[in-house]
């Protein structure tokens, strides 16, 4: 009787452990998304500006483009110490890569076969 009821405690608090660790995991997930709009709608009117200023032999025209796509803020890792930074956008098949710690825009013609 007594083994029953502990195995029955360290049930619940097994379960309410977990119940907890997902809300937690929740809520922290909806703080990044946040935070993941706020930079990107912060980094948004530098990107365009800097993305339409680069040289290129494929010229990037965000407000006149007719098909246009924000891909968004991502990161790489090259080793554990590094992480480097892009922001990208598409217009018309030309895609436009902004580092927003550089501020500088890299713009190439083929998205899918880019590096």
């Amino acid at each position: 009787m007594t083994f029953q009821r502990i195995v029955a405690g360290i049930l619940v608090l097994l379960i309410g452990a977990l119940a907890g660790a997902f809300y937690m995991n929740w809520k922290t997930l909806g703080q990044l998304r946040t935070v993941k709009a706020f930079v990107e709608g912060l980094v948004f009117a530098d990107a365009v500006a800097a993305c339409e200023k680069a040289p290129s032999t494929t010229p990037f025209k965000w407000n006149t483009g007719t098909k246009t796509a924000v891909v968004g803020l991502n990161s790489v890792r090259p080793d554990k110490y590094t992480v480097i930074a892009n922001y990208t956008l598409v217009a018309d098949g030309v895609y436009c890569d902004y580092d927003p710690v550089k501020k500088k825009a890299d713009i190439g013609s083929s998205f899918l076969e880019r590096e």
